[in-house]
């Protein structure tokens, strides 16, 4: 079987504040999202080509925390993380605090494909990035006026309007394909009001991303400092592979129990070896969807 989940990010409104309206655009960006990697595995593609095109659109969604749209630092920045992984071969490509690089998802698989390491940070990633021909953006290409607003309060003190997403916005997308390999990608804006320089988990490889073709394929999103310290994705597939856990138990274990009661809030999506997809969150919702070879497709929002 091949299949894909995607997820926007855990940050979701409350319940009993998400508007009609808002709901339905937020499902039609996941929608899209996630059948534009469906098509890619439906068409016999990789799995790699399947999560960067369906994180690529997540990117460019301004309603996402991700490329365009993501949240700013205390200085009124964006600053990109983002990480990608091949479950065939462990391969990992992870770029941080990229400023003018439209979809970082295409910058960390570049590194990943064409260069001899793993992660590159700041001015050095985006010298690789215009080295491997990707033409640069200014910073206000990210810029919506959603999110200036709501640095704006961050700054000023003031308490997050009921009505507003939580900070855990974060895009990310896990796949299998035809083959049986696995994959998986993940991208984020950050933190509202984060220091200039700090990264989360997202393009840590064993904390936001991980994929093994012989267990699962891990994306998570939250509150990055305690996905690094838990080192979640990477735990959630070495529950599998060691002790013979299901996903599904796995991925529990490490969120609804280890990570909580660490502190840490947020979710994750996964794939196993099979194609069967998990999600597991301790947050109120969490921005998801999955499609798979089976006739299966959902987009979900809240727990129900």
């Amino acid at each position: 079987m091949y299949s894909i989940a995607i997820h926007g990010g855990a940050g979701t409104l409350p319940r009993a504040l998400m508007t009609s309206s808002q709901e339905s655009a937020y499902r039609a960006g996941l929608a899209a999202a996630l059948d534009a990697g469906y098509a890619v595995l439906d068409l016999g593609g990789t799995s790699l080509d399947a999560v960067t095109a369906a994180v690529r659109m997540l990117e460019d969604d301004p309603l996402f925390n991700a490329g365009r749209g993501a949240v700013l630092t205390h200085e009124g920045t964006v600053e990109l993380d983002a990480s990608i992984m091949d479950g065939r071969t462990l391969a990992a490509g992870a770029v941080a605090g990229v400023r003018h690089v439209r979809n970082p998802v295409d910058l960390a698989r570049a590194v990943m494909e064409h260069s001899p390491h793993v992660m590159l940070i700041g001015a050095g990633a985006e010298e690789f990035a215009l080295a491997s021909g990707m033409a640069l953006v200014p910073n206000d290409h990210f810029l919506t006026d959603t999110r200036k607003a709501q640095l704006g309060r961050v700054l000023a003190g003031d308490a997050r309007p009921a009505n507003e997403l939580s900070a855990l916005g974060t895009v990310g997308a896990v796949a299998r394909d035809r083959a049986g390999n696995l994959a998986a990608a993940t991208s984020t804006g950050g933190m509202t009001g984060k220091r200039h320089g700090r990264v989360g988990d997202t393009p840590i490889i064993g904390a936001g991303t991980y994929a093994d073709n012989a267990v699962c394929a891990v994306s998570a999103t939250g509150h990055g400092e305690y996905f690094i310290r838990a080192a979640v994705a990477h735990d959630i597939c070495a529950r599998v592979a060691y002790s013979g856990l299901t996903l599904a138990a796995a991925a529990d274990a490490v969120v609804l129990d280890r990570l909580q009661k660490m502190g840490g809030e947020g979710g994750i999506i996964a794939i196993d070896a099979q194609g069967g997809v998990v999600t597991s969150f301790n947050s109120e919702g969490m921005f998801r969807g999955a499609r798979t070879s089976g006739g299966t497709r959902e987009i979900s929002i809240y727990r129900d």
